[in-house]
Order: C-alpha cells, then structure tokens, then sequence
C-alpha cells in the first residue's frame, strides 16, 4: 500500500492564520498598492499570465499551483481564479492622515465580512474618503472581506478606532454632517444641499445604532421604503444611503 509522502496541508483558518486575498481583481489591486506588504503569489499559469496582462507582478515570490490546491487551501467556496496572494494586513489610517474629508462610512458594530467587504466597494463607487470600522465587533482583514470589496480594500483608506463616539466628535469639528441611518427613525432621508461634508452611519443588522451613536448624529433619518419590508440588509442600505445623501451634489 502506498503511502502519501506529503499529505495535504489542513485547511487554512481565516480567523487565525495567514492573510489571503484571492481573485483577480483583488490580487491586481494588492499588487497596485505601495503600502500594502506582500509576501508570496500562489497562481496557475493561466492566471499569471492574465495579471500579466494588466501590469507588473513585481519582485515578491511566485509559486506555481493549481485550481485544485487552492481549493483545498482556501476551501472550496472560495472563488479564486487561480490566484492568491498572501499579504500583510492592509496598513491602517487615522483620520489625521486623510484631507480633505468630504465623505466617510461609519459602522457601527458590523461584523460581517461580506458586509464590510460589500460596502468597502460602494464607499468606493461613491468617492468615500475612508471607511471607519470599531476596534472591537468588527472583523479581521480576510479574503472574504477582500473579495467582497473587489479591490477597493487597497483603494479606500480604513480606519479603525477605540472610541466611535469620539471619533463623530472630532469628524464634527472637521465640519461634518454627521447622519445616522435607522429604520425606525422620525423622518426619511429628503434632498441634500450640494457640497455638504457627510459622514454616513450605518448599525449592525438587528441592532441598528447604539444609543450613544444616535445621540451623537446631527441628524437620524430612514430610508422611506413604500414595500412592506421596511429594513434591508446594510451593504444594501449603505449602498442606497450614499446614492441618496450624495444625489443633491451631482
């Protein structure tokens, strides 16, 4: 009987091993990016050759591999397209080191990868100057947040901070409006006057905003739904939320 001599190696923990970003619109934008460390490029020739295509690979370590081994370490959901790039996690801002701030996405304990990840690339679409996360309850940088974001995880600043009630403070005193979303809240979202300084805060599904957040918003409004279903799911809100709070400026 035949014996493996090198068995498969066990499935990675996103939680708690390496950092992969998969896909290959997210390896091209990890790629583009200065801050972002790299450390090695698992890819199948096909795909090297089609990030090839759309600029240079760089200097970082190469290792040939195929759609079957990525499978197996990144598990089979994981839409790779034959490329994964094993990074550092993204450098991290403070708000000081961004000028000037026109438009932020404030979340308020999201947790979800998908979700973040999701509206990381409306907070793009939309022009967001950064993207402000909680230090705790919210989730570690993963392939599955990169992936959700395609790309715009190396193309919008994140920040993540102790204290979120500070942090409206001092986006107030950079001249902010800052609007808190609730399904609940008094009054719908109405016309924006153009050229207003907005930070956008969205709350974790189920919980919405704390109560410290909401009293610390300029201004609480809701979404006006006619359908029966009042509540979305927020990469969804923050998506409609960003068309309609910024719709007045264009």
């Amino acid at each position: 009987m035949s014996v493996n001599k090198f068995p498969p190696k066990p499935k990675y923990d996103p939680d708690t091993g390496p950092v992969y970003l998969y896909g290959l619109h997210t390896v091209r934008a990890a790629l583009d990016n200065p801050r972002r460390e790299k450390r090695e490029l698992l890819v199948t020739p096909n795909a090297l050759g089609r990030l090839k295509e759309t600029g240079p690979v760089g200097g970082l370590k190469i290792v040939e591999t195929t759609p079957k081994e990525l499978d197996r370490l990144l598990g089979a959901d994981a839409v790779h397209q034959g490329a994964a790039l094993e990074v550092e996690p993204v450098s991290r801002f403070g708000l000081n080191d961004i000028s000037p701030l026109k438009l932020v996405v404030v979340l308020d304990q999201v947790t979800d990868p998908h979700n973040v990840g999701a509206i990381l690339r409306t907070a793009c679409a939309f022009g967001a100057e950064a993207l402000i996360t909680t230090q705790r309850y919210a989730p570690r940088e993963t392939g599955v947040m990169a992936k959700a974001a395609s790309g715009a995880l190396d193309l919008v600043p994140l920040i993540e901070v102790r204290n979120l009630g500070d942090t409206l403070e001092l986006l107030k005193k950079h001249g902010m409006h800052v609007l808190g979303f609730d399904s609940e809240a008094p009054a719908p979202l109405g016309p924006r006057a153009g050229g207003q300084a907005l930070a956008i805060v969205l709350g974790a599904e189920g919980k919405g905003l704390r109560q410290r957040t909401r009293e610390l918003c300029d201004e609480m409004v809701r979404l006006d739904m006619p359908g029966p279903i009042k509540s979305l799911n927020v990469s969804n809100a923050a998506a409609i939320a960003l068309f309609a709070a910024t719709a007045g400026g264009k």
